[in-house]
């Protein structure tokens, strides 16, 4: 019997073994004083995976990372990709009521939490949630601390062949039916995306990539893997510090970082005077070349036109500018594209209708949500959910999403999911949360509620309830109370006319 089948299997753990080989003295992580190369970082990760086999963890199973951003994050996206395993970090700005729903819902056999920062929410969660796990402190010592786990594991790797269609990385995305969902991403999409990603780039094994935005997000984790599947350097922050990042940027060198708009405005101000040299990533202190989070060299292909669509289910960027073509630009040679009806028919140039995906880089499916995945992929291709059109010469035009969505910073904030919090406060009768234009965040949420009769409600008291429910960027800045709101015959909330009365505008959209 041939062994080829079983040979040609290439999963992620498979190139961490390689890196081993290639580039024994080159520095793969850097975490403040922890720095290591790659055969230290194999060591980690295989002490670390047969830590979680002594867990039970096997094949199929899931491990969930409730912290900020760490060099131990990556070990165990790592050590999961070894044994067969999903790794899924979650957003650390949840409420313990969010990650307890996260916990029951992916139900984890290890949980790897972080005390610094969001162990009152942890806590919080390990008391709500009716799932038992394993639960392993990242950022702790002695009886269940991470490092102790890895201080009595084995270093040996049983070099087991993985299938590259097993999913590997789990992200949650989407609340817009109300609750969130896990996206499972397979070894083969992250594979083939890095590769993608790496020319979009042009990332090298010279490549020093600053982890400085959510590793939760595939914002910043598509330039983690790219970096990492080519030999680079990934330089890893807990979480957005201007200081920090600076200080990082010219010790070691930075060629590629995530950087929001409020943050490029702190670093700027920080760095003046030009303390800190940052001309591995800019021409100057100013840094002038900046035009949007994700940061690399002007030279890079990317930049010759940085306009994309994509979402969490297809592996992030679907299409993109520097392919060619107008709007957005053109489909990823990893995926096809189409623009359909609600019927799944096929509509004809300049025809907005929902975008629709197939290929490689789709996602292969939500974890634990049968009858969505069913939905969602019931023509063959999956359905994004998103509005666009293709244009004459054959490239995309993102319209906007097909359910609404309010974009606030860098996150992804869906009605449906504050409107359904909102709605467990006793005397709220009807509500329906907008987005209002903000200057700096692109849009603030504002709550539109109607109170039931003889019941009292503040402002202060509605917000309050969010905040300790969902994560708090989610929740109302604003809340205005009305007598009664817009619906339409089929009894659904008339979205449009709430915004044109209550000054509700940029949604995101790209043409």
């Amino acid at each position: 019997m041939s062994n080829y089948p079983t040979l040609r299997m290439h999963g992620i753990g498979d190139i961490l073994r390689e890196h081993c080989r290639s580039r024994p003295q080159m520095i793969a992580a850097v975490d403040g004083d922890v720095r290591l190369t790659w055969p230290q970082l194999d060591a980690r990760v295989n002490r670390l995976a047969n830590a979680f086999k002594s867990l039970g963890v096997a094949q199929g199973e899931r491990i969930l990372w409730l912290g900020q951003n760490s060099f131990r994050l990556f070990e165990g996206l790592l050590a999961a990709a070894k044994i067969g395993a999903v790794f899924c970090p979650v957003n650390w700005r949840m409420s313990g009521v969010e990650l307890a729903h996260v916990v029951d819902d992916f139900q984890p056999r290890v949980a790897i939490w972080q005390q610094a920062e969001i162990g009152a929410e942890v806590a919080r969660c390990r008391e709500l949630a009716a799932h038992r796990c394993n639960w392993v402190q990242h950022d702790g010592e002695g009886e269940g601390a991470y490092e102790t786990l890895l201080a009595v594991a084995s270093e040996d790797d049983d070099d087991a062949r993985i299938d590259s269609e097993l999913p590997v990385l789990a992200i949650y995305t989407a609340a817009f039916d109300g609750h969130p969902n896990a996206a499972l991403l397979p070894h083969s999409t992250l594979l083939y995306q890095s590769l993608v990603i790496a020319h979009a780039e042009s990332i090298t094994e010279k490549s020093v990539f600053l982890n400085s935005g959510p590793l939760f997000h595939l914002g910043t984790m598509l330039s983690t893997l790219a970096v990492f599947t080519f030999g680079g350097r990934n330089v890893f922050l807990a979480r957005v510090d201007a200081e920090e990042m600076l200080q990082n940027i010219a010790r070691e060198r930075v060629t590629h970082a995530f950087v929001a708009q409020p943050t490029i405005q702190q670093i700027r101000q920080i760095n003046a005077d030009g303390k800190y040299d940052v001309s591995s990533l800019w021409s100057s202190p100013l840094a002038p070349e900046w035009a949007n989070p994700l940061v690399m060299p002007a030279s890079v292909p990317f930049n010759s036109k940085p306009t994309v669509y994509g979402q969490t289910e297809i592996m992030g960027f679907a299409v993109m500018g520097w392919l060619g073509g107008q709007g957005a630009g053109r489909p990823s040679p990893l995926v096809q594209i189409r623009i359909a009806d609600d019927e799944g028919n096929e509509l004809p140039a300049d025809t907005v209708g929902e975008i629709c995906a197939r290929g490689v880089q789709v996602m292969s499916g939500y974890y634990n949500r049968p009858e969505e995945n069913a939905r969602r992929s019931r023509d063959g291709w999956h359905r994004t959910r998103d509005l666009g059109k293709r244009l004459e010469d054959g490239s995309i035009v993102f319209v906007g999403p097909k359910t609404t969505m309010i974009k606030s910073g860098v996150e992804n904030i869906y009605p449906a999911e504050v409107e359904t919090c909102l709605r467990g406060v006793a005397a709220v009768q009807d509500v329906c949360v907008i987005g209002v234009p903000d200057p700096v965040w692109s849009q603030n949420v504002k709550a539109l509620v109607v109170l039931k009769p003889g019941q009292s409600a503040s402002a202060e008291e509605l917000i309050e309830h969010c905040r300790t429910r969902m994560a708090s960027y989610k929740k109302p800045k604003i809340v205005t109370f009305v007598e009664s709101l817009p619906r339409g015959r089929d009894g659904m909330l008339d979205r449009p006319a709430v915004d044109a009365a209550h000054g509700g505008g940029g949604y995101p959209s790209a043409g």
